[in-house]
């Protein structure tokens, strides 16, 4: 009985998603609705052809070659408005299928231009079309000794996105022990 949709969002958010389901799988054998979604295509096109590649639907995914440069706007202003009907359509699509719907499952990044500027859009975006089904996010933040320079920036950014569309926040902190 399938009564969320998985929404893995970026790098960050589909290399986790697929830890996800990978665990989720095993423990209990559940059929998934997922929609994996990232501005380059590399890490899909990894899912795509590794031991998960039965699990997920290649209809239900959303890529592009440029990736949004690490940069919160890019994600959030550029490719919501370009993919906002192809994303509301997968989702939709996703939503049908399940039995009786009760959460989005939204995991990003908060670093980078993607997962922090796509993944809050998208939560802008399941407010409005879904205002009664809850959306728990789980919030990768970057760690102290990242590299990215502007992954504090974006981080605050998408924060301010976080606070206002999402129903739960699960904080995990990337910081290597």
């Amino acid at each position: 009985m399938t009564q969320s949709v998985v929404v893995q969002v970026g790098q960050c958010g589909n290399q986790i998603g697929c830890c996800f389901w990978d665990l989720a799988l095993r423990e209990h054998a559940s059929v998934n609705q997922a929609v994996l979604i990232d501005m380059e295509e590399g890490v899909v096109n990894e899912i795509l052809q590794g031991p998960l590649r039965d699990v997920f639907d290649s209809k239900q995914l959303i890529t592009d070659i440029s990736g949004s440069g690490n940069n919160w706007a890019v994600g959030h202003k550029v490719f919501g408005s370009l993919y906002q009907e192809q994303i509301l359509e997968k989702l939709r699509k996703s939503a049908e299928h399940c039995d009786c719907l009760q959460c989005f499952f939204i995991i990003h990044s908060m670093g980078g231009g993607t997962g922090s500027g796509l993944g809050t859009f998208l939560l802008m975006m399941l407010k409005d079309e879904f205002p009664e089904v809850y959306r728990f996010v789980t919030s990768i933040y970057p760690s102290s000794e990242d590299d990215v320079i502007t992954s504090p920036y974006n981080s605050m950014l998408a924060m301010k996105e976080l606070n206002e569309h999402a129903d739960c926040v699960l904080p995990i902190d990337n910081q290597q022990n």
